[in-house]
């Protein structure tokens, strides 16, 4: 357990992470890769790789396994002085044990010499009866790193057409598919206040997707430079006129596909809880695992798009041509600096958040994330990438209300919602967290 010293570094650690690699991917999105001198708006090309943006997040995660060994150089090496408590127990030799087992009340007065050396036993005492997840189990996880591919770049295609605050938001729905496949695939009991708070939870991202429709933000849109002979006021309309005619539906699209990414996303992490009631594996090395699979799934699927798609004329410079986006990764320094501090960043954002699941709560850990989204928000409108809007407090208003309510922050307003019995969780005791 972290020292109370420690826990506030961890949480800001986790929200500065966490706002980092929404806003830096959001950056990427906005980079101008061709046409950048075209004083049309719509021939302009920004950066629109989002299978690219999924490999660098698995290998961000695949990265864990930096600090996994760390961990055990740590351990094997600088910690052989440590105390017996933080390095479990060891067998005794010798007759001079000070360490005796205590336990037993029953000992006889007078033992022999075969019990002068008691029997050692852990301190803390190993009642984990789940089978241990190595060699061939290991690929389990790649049911849910499937998931977590599909659902992540679905998700980078919506943060395509919408404000990175409302990206956010939008994910707010992850709540009401996890409820749903918890009680149809893991039997979980939800009662009816929180029933009540995932369709608050629902109704909040329905509201900030009709932000997102009504005001479109033409901030977020790269600006190009100003030719000569034409004034900044004909720029400034003919940019506005072109975000206008189709900002309102890509909108809509980006917030279908962000909330619809939510459907795998909630299968990833039942998979991911069943895997973890049956089989124990640390959290850590199970995000490791996740990056190492996800990401050769995701290399060898972009090999296949590629020659099947991103070699044709309709899919050159889409969203499928490999050779076109390792040119702009390679070519332009700001997608390349933002490619590794966004794979620094998840890695961190994992290790971070678990650590205050494990020496906090997931409660905690959820409410870190709600403030996450509201950093994001702030973040957005001193950058100018979006305009403030009041549907977008009323819908981030009831994102909170939603999920302070169904983790029992705040109570029901109606006793009668209200259980005797403590609900059952409905995500693992440590969730993991991938964007």
């Amino acid at each position: 357990m972290a020292t109370k010293a420690v826990i506030p570094f961890l949480i800001a650690m986790m929200l500065l992470t966490g706002v980092c690699n929404t806003l830096l991917t959001k950056y990427q999105d906005l980079q101008c890769v061709r046409n950048c001198d075209s004083t049309d708006p719509e021939k302009i090309q920004r950066f629109s790789q989002p299978v690219i943006q999924t490999a660098q997040m698995f290998i961000g995660e695949a990265g864990c396994w930096l600090v996994v060994a760390a961990f055990t150089l740590y351990s094997r090496f600088l910690a052989k002085d440590a105390p017996l408590l933080h390095r479990g127990y060891e067998q005794v030799d010798s007759e001079d044990s000070t360490i005796i087992d205590t336990t037993d009340e029953l000992a006889p007065t007078s033992p022999t010499h075969e019990e002068t050396i008691p029997a050692i036993k852990p301190l803390i005492p190993n009642t984990d009866e789940r089978i241990p997840l190595v060699g061939w189990r290991v690929f389990l996880l790649a049911m849910p790193a499937c998931c977590d591919l599909t659902g992540t770049t679905l998700m980078n295609v919506g943060l395509l057409f919408v404000a990175a605050s409302i990206y956010q938001m939008t994910r707010g729905a992850l709540i009401l598919f996890v409820g749903l496949f918890s009680v149809v695939f893991l039997h979980r009991k939800i009662y009816l206040y929180q029933w009540s708070a995932l369709f608050i939870v629902v109704a909040g991202v329905a509201v900030v997707g009709l932000a997102g429709a009504i005001a479109p933000n033409p901030q977020a849109q790269p600006k190009p430079p100003v030719p000569p002979g034409m004034s900044l006021v004909a720029i400034r309309d003919a940019v506005k006129a072109a975000a206008v005619s189709s900002g309102a539906l890509q909108s809509i699209v980006g917030v279908l596909m962000i909330a619809g990414a939510q459907i795998f996303t909630a299968t990833q992490f039942v998979l991911e809880e069943w895997i973890l009631e049956q089989y124990a594996l640390e959290p850590l090395k199970v995000v490791g695992w996740e990056g190492v699979f996800g990401f050769l799934v995701t290399f060898v699927g972009m090999i296949i798009l590629h020659l099947a798609v991103g070699r044709t004329d309709a899919g050159r410079n889409g969203y499928f041509d490999m050779q076109e986006g390792w040119r702009e990764v390679t070519q332009y320094p700001s997608i390349a600096v933002t490619s590794v501090l966004i794979m620094i960043s998840i890695g961190g954002f994992n290790f971070f958040g678990l650590s205050i699941t494990r020496n906090v709560s997931a409660t905690a850990r959820s409410i870190i994330d709600t403030c996450r989204t509201l950093f994001i928000w702030i973040v957005s409108l001193g950058l100018g990438w979006e305009t403030f809007k009041w549907l977008q407090i009323v819908g981030f208003a009831l994102l909170v209300y939603g999920t302070f309510l169904f983790n029992d922050i705040v109570r029901p307003p109606l006793k009668a919602c209200v259980e005797r019995h403590k609900p059952e969780p409905l995500l693992p005791e440590e969730p993991i967290e991938h964007m």
